[in-house]
């Protein structure tokens, strides 16, 4: 039986997304780990670039710490969230770039835990499968 051709998935075209369904993401490129992810403080102590202590800190003081460190990106002030720093090609910074895996993920960040419930699309994600070499189908 021959499959239907997909359309390759388009970060900003949400038309393009998939309707979520978790056996899908074994077999996925990741790409949901290509937008922006908010953290709150609690996320930062989880994952573990803040202690329990900092969060005494002013947030400005410790978004300017952590922007230095090369982890956030910058601080929303009216929300009071922090925005991970994204690699130069868009991934995650603790996504494997080999295996397309988290790195952190028992310790990954609420926006993360909620994904795809909550987001651009609810319900839907930016799913595209793997490409499998010829040589690994040996």
């Amino acid at each position: 039986m021959k499959q239907a051709a997909r359309r390759p998935v388009d970060m900003e075209d949400l038309s393009t997304w998939t309707r979520h369904r978790q056996r899908l993401c074994k077999a996925c490129r990741a790409y949901c780990c290509r937008l922006p992810v908010e953290v709150g403080i609690q996320d930062l102590i989880r994952l573990g670039v803040i202690s329990e202590f900092d969060r005494q800190e002013p947030l400005k003081s410790i978004a300017k710490k952590l922007k230095k460190e090369g982890v956030v990106s910058r601080l929303h002030h009216k929300t009071e969230k922090l925005t991970l720093v994204q690699m130069a090609n868009g991934d995650c910074l603790y996504l494997d770039p080999l295996d397309r895996k988290c790195t952190i993920y028992e310790k990954r960040p609420d926006t993360c835990r909620n994904h795809p419930h909550v987001g651009p699309r609810p319900g839907y994600c930016p799913y595209e499968p793997k490409r499998i070499d010829k040589k690994d189908q040996r």
